[in-house]
């Protein structure tokens, strides 16, 4: 198709090719969850592979599900790392952003996780107050 713009002529086309840029299946909530609980449960992480994995979950548009906080918090308990599990819960905090119902129900499903493992939240330490 040839077009006139006074003195100008413009030719379009129709594409040439088409391309698809991704081929890799694309992974279900249940895969996500349970490659994320995979990697946290690894018997031998240490503390750079924990903060590493929490750091990219995080950085997804997503609060991560209770059972992968679980072992991650799990996690923190076998590298005796306190720090670490009140970090998670408090990055799971600001995850919830404005919705103000999602930070609870995740504390009141991880409850009997954080009684078993002594761990408590930021709020019972007081750090919500500062």
């Amino acid at each position: 198709k040839v077009t006139f713009i006074g003195a100008l002529s413009v030719v379009s086309s129709p594409p040439l090719a088409s391309r698809c840029y991704s081929h890799a299946k694309v992974e279900t909530d249940e895969e996500f969850d349970a490659r994320w609980v995979t990697y946290f449960s690894k018997p031998d992480i240490d503390a750079w592979e924990l903060k590493k994995g929490m750091n990219t979950l995080i950085g997804y548009d997503l609060v991560p599900e209770p059972k992968i906080l679980d072992s991650a918090l799990r996690a923190c308990r076998r590298l005796n790392d306190l720090a670490s599990a009140i970090r998670i819960l408090e990055a799971v905090k600001d995850k919830s952003g404005p919705h103000k119902d999602i930070y609870p129900y995740l504390i009141q499903e991880l409850q009997p996780t954080l009684i078993e493992l002594g761990i408590s939240t930021p709020e019972d330490l007081g750090m919500d107050k500062l």
